[in-house]
């Protein structure tokens, strides 16, 4: 009986928590003012966007800032959530590669440099899925030097939020305030060391916390 309540259970979310997910990510931009912090153009050519997996909500406005009709698919973990926040994704018109550090890391990490070198950009929290938190997976740097891109690192900064006390202390935007993104020129990592590309993603992505 509990493995059927939660089999319908999964199955409702499935079908529900996108839709209603979606809409609220479109109602909090629309409620917000919006000031981004950013390059003026990326130009035409592909990258990796990173942010923390604590800030990912509101990120597909910071991709279709730049660019208008999306070509981006999204390093998504393989457990349930994973499966909610793909759907969701998908109401944007972002693919997906399922898979991280700690589950499909290999599949999603060969899928993720194939897709780069086939022109698509790519979406990472490269703190995620599950942490430590804002501690930089080396994922993020192989598919880097790999694929041969550059990355683009972005912070999402509410003026007014709620923070649940999850991993992440993952942020939701109340309306009414500022949404502030902070996005960084292309970063090059391509001859650093592992060590120094996640220091300097790290450090990058902390320029302006909370």
């Amino acid at each position: 009986m509990k493995k059927l309540l939660k089999k319908t259970s999964r199955f409702l979310a499935l079908i529900i928590v996108p839709s209603l997910g979606s809409l609220l990510i479109r109602l909090l931009y629309l409620t917000n003012k919006k000031v981004f912090h950013a390059p003026d153009t990326l130009g035409d050519e592909n990258f990796i966007m990173a942010c923390w997996h604590g800030e990912l909500l509101m990120i597909p406005y910071a991709y279709t800032h730049y660019k208008k009709t999306p070509k981006v698919k999204l390093v998504i973990s393989e457990h349930f959530d994973g499966n909610l926040i793909t759907k969701t994704l998908n109401k944007f018109g972002f693919e997906t590669i399922r898979g991280s550090s700690t589950r499909g890391g290999v599949k999603a990490l060969i899928e993720s440099i194939k897709s780069l070198k086939d022109g698509y950009d790519l979406g990472i929290t490269p703190d995620g899925p599950k942490g430590p938190r804002h501690i930089v997976h080396d994922g993020i740097v192989v598919m880097a030097q790999k694929a041969k891109v550059r990355i683009v690192l972005v912070e999402i900064k509410p003026t007014l939020y709620w923070q649940i006390p999850s991993w992440d202390k993952f942020i939701i935007p109340k309306p009414f305030g500022e949404i502030h993104y902070y996005i960084s020129d292309f970063i090059d990592v391509s001859d650093m060391s592992l060590e120094d590309a996640k220091d300097t993603i790290k450090n990058g992505l902390l320029k302006n916390e909370l």
